[in-house]
């Protein structure tokens, strides 16, 4: 079977990437074409909406926004046009989860399938073929449908129908985020008080306080390394989906809610292409100090 795959960027890329890897017949699609040519070279084909469409059984998405994701699949001359009854649409894009489902039924409405798949894991998880990949569906296209990720995944988890992976995703990045933002005030803390962070931090990480993002972002603050694996600007779009959805379901998210205006104050500050470990940079503007190792 042939298998799709638009959507090239930090993600996408490596993605695709263990899809050859794996033997499997890839056409790829992107509108920056160097991701495309480095596919090509590894041995994907490239294609066009219909091409995939036409040919692929399975075709992948992974996409900035909704509104690109419905624009590739429903748009003039988009996927869904071409597509044959009983294809599967994983789209592995962070949106909301009344966003997946208008891909769901405007799919079903073709004869095809949809899962809405999003992934955790940012580009390191990508790279390493380590993602935790969230599905939202009918579970027979999920069982049907689950061989085609394995090649890029750590765990894949049907978690419900359709909207609930978009859901559990949306979870993932309260706490992830949270998160970061908590180390990034902490750490802020003990630079402001004296301490050295990198002791701090290595004192404190096999504690209660210890996390895999506390071991993923805490270097990267005080080596002040903010090449991004996973930018401000997309978490800042997933903190916005989970405002928006927050919103509509009455579900109070004061904390949430409080990063939002972090991230937006970043925004004004030119951190958007930042990694998200940059979060301590608005700690650090409050406070007036670095978060940075010392000299030995």
């Amino acid at each position: 079977m042939k298998v799709g795959f638009i959507g090239l960027g930090l993600m996408g890329r490596p993605m695709a990437k263990h899809l050859v890897k794996a033997g499997l017949d890839v056409l790829v699609s992107d509108l920056n074409p160097a991701p495309v040519a480095e596919l090509v070279a590894d041995g994907a084909k490239s294609a066009s909406y219909q091409e995939i469409g036409e040919s692929c059984g399975v075709i992948m998405t992974i996409l900035p926004t909704a509104g690109i994701v419905q624009d590739v699949l429903f748009g003039e001359g988009g996927v869904a046009s071409f597509v044959k009854p009983g294809t599967i649409v994983i789209d592995h894009s962070s949106v909301t989860p009344g966003e997946s489902r208008q891909c769901y039924d405007g799919l079903k409405k073709v004869g095809a399938d949809f899962l809405d798949a999003p992934v955790s894991g940012g580009e390191p998880g990508a790279i390493a073929g380590k993602l935790a990949i969230m599905v939202g569906g009918d579970e027979d296209v999920f069982e049907r449908a689950k061989q085609y990720m394995e090649p890029y995944a750590a765990s894949i988890l049907l978690t419900g129908g359709c909207g609930s992976g978009s859901v559990t995703k949306l979870a993932n990045q309260i706490i992830v985020n949270n998160n970061i933002a908590i180390v990034s005030e902490a750490l802020v803390f003990a630079a402001k008080a004296g301490a050295d962070p990198e002791k701090v931090y290595k004192a404190i990480r096999s504690g209660l306080a210890g996390s895999a993002v506390l071991d993923a972002k805490a270097p990267m603050m005080y080596n002040r390394n903010f090449v991004p694996g996973g930018t401000i600007k997309v978490n800042h779009k997933d903190i916005t989906n989970v405002v928006k959805t927050a919103h509509a379901i009455d579900a109070p998210i004061p904390y949430t809610a409080q990063l939002y205006e972090i991230m937006q104050t970043l925004k004004v500050h030119g951190h958007m292409g930042d990694d998200h470990s940059g979060i301590v940079q608005y700690f650090e503007a409050l406070a007036d100090v670095k978060v940075e190792k010392k000299e030995k």
